[in-house]
Order: structure tokens, then C-alpha cells, then sequence
């Protein structure tokens, strides 16, 4: 599909229907483009869990209770739903490990370069840690440029999604012991075809005018 035109119609599905599944390299593919998404000096600061199976969509459903019901149905009906979680710290041994990712993928010309790169990459997140004292929310941003990256590439493989923050943290932080791996849970992502039901398909696309989201310097 176009750029624009995925721009144009892909939305938040409301209702998804059950009985249509994802292809299973076409979401491998999907998966593939979210692990290849960009963030600040390559940070990756980023895991995704993900529900295939009917019990690991009840076991996130589980967190979409009370004021959070609403969106249970899109997780169980959905072909596939991802849980986007975030770092809740950087430390000297996960620096290590994208330092020997990096060297191990080639991108250092000598070992100047490597050790250029190191300190480039813990500067940032000293700053961000001891400067600007927001390493969470620069952590977080990078998370939700790769929830960009997925969205958009769904609508391009007319696959419909829907991004939710509407689900009780601290139940779904429990139930996959995220912070015992030094993790918390970002956003919810559901994933497939949307239902015949779903009155958010028949509406039309609200957004800004140009002039008031652009100034053209």
C-alpha cells in the first residue's frame, strides 16, 4: 500500500474478528521490523512479549479489569498481541552487550571507533541519568518510536492494530515478573482483522489542518 494512503486509513481497531489469524511469516516479518527499529545512539531499550496462544492473551487480558475492561475484548479477539516493555534502568553490562553486538555486526573500522562509540553511548545516558535526572522517559520515548515503527508497518501489510495504555500496570508488571528482569510494561499492541462490528472502521479520519500543525520557516 502507499505511504500516505496507510497514513490515511490505518486506524485503532475496536473489534477484532477471532476467527482470522495473522500469517505466520507475515507477523515474523512484523516482528523483524520492530526489532530493526531505531532509537537514540541505538540504545534498544526494548522488549516485547508475545501472545499467540488463546491462555497468553487471557494472561494479559487479566490486566484489563475494573476501568480497563473495555479493551479485554480486543486482546482476546486479537490474532496476536504484543506487550511493549520498557528498561527500568541501563547498566554497565547491557552497555557491554550493544558494544559487542555493534562490533560483532561490523560497524567499527578500528578499535578508536569502538572506544569512540562507548563513550558516546554512556554519555548519553549519564547525562540523561545525572544531568537531566529523566533516564526513564528518555528510556520510554525510545519505546514508543519503535510502537511508531509497528503500527506503521502493520497498515502497510493491511494488518489492523491497536495500541493501548487503558491496562493496570503493576497487575500485568506481576504476572510476567518484569521487574525481577528489570522491566515495565509500556503499551499494549493487538494485532489482526478487524470485525464487521467495528464502528471506529466507518468513521472518518480526524486530524489538525495544516496550518495549524505546520509553521513553515
Amino acid at each position: 500500500m502507499d505511504t500516505l494512503a496507510t497514513a490515511k486509513t490505518r486506524y485503532a481497531t475496536k473489534a477484532y474478528d477471532a476467527e482470522k489469524k495473522i500469517p505466520q511469516a507475515q507477523f515474523e516479518k512484523l516482528l523483524e521490523i520492530l526489532r530493526f527499529s531505531p532509537s537514540s545512539v541505538n540504545i534498544q531499550p526494548w522488549h516485547f512479549l508475545v501472545a499467540e496462544s488463546d491462555q497468553a492473551k487471557q494472561r494479559i487480558a487479566s490486566a484489563l479489569t475494573g476501568n480497563y475492561v473495555y479493551n479485554a475484548a480486543k486482546v482476546l479477539n486479537s490474532s496476536h498481541t504484543l506487550v511493549f516493555c520498557t528498561r527500568t534502568d541501563i547498566s554497565a553490562e547491557y552497555l557491554e552487550q550493544l558494544l559487542q553486538q555493534d562490533d560483532a555486526s561490523g560497524r567499527f573500522k578500528d578499535e578508536t571507533a569502538k572506544q569512540v562509540q562507548r563513550a558516546t553511548r554512556s554519555g548519553y545516558v549519564e547525562f540523561y541519568r545525572n544531568e537531566l535526572k529523566n533516564l526513564p522517559a528518555w528510556m520510554e520515548n525510545q519505546t514508543y518510536l519503535a510502537l511508531g515503527q509497528l503500527l506503521f508497518a502493520a497498515g502497510l501489510e493491511g494488518i489492523d492494530a491497536t495500541p493501548m495504555e487503558g491496562f493496570d500496570r503493576e497487575l500485568i508488571n506481576k504476572e510476567f515478573g518484569l521487574a525481577e528482569k528489570g522491566l515495565k510494561a509500556s503499551v499494549i499492541v493487538a494485532l489482526g482483522y478487524r470485525s464487521d462490528t467495528d464502528f471506529n472502521a466507518k468513521l472518518p479520519k480526524s486530524r489538525l489542518p495544516d496550518e495549524v500543525v505546520f509553521t513553515r520557516l
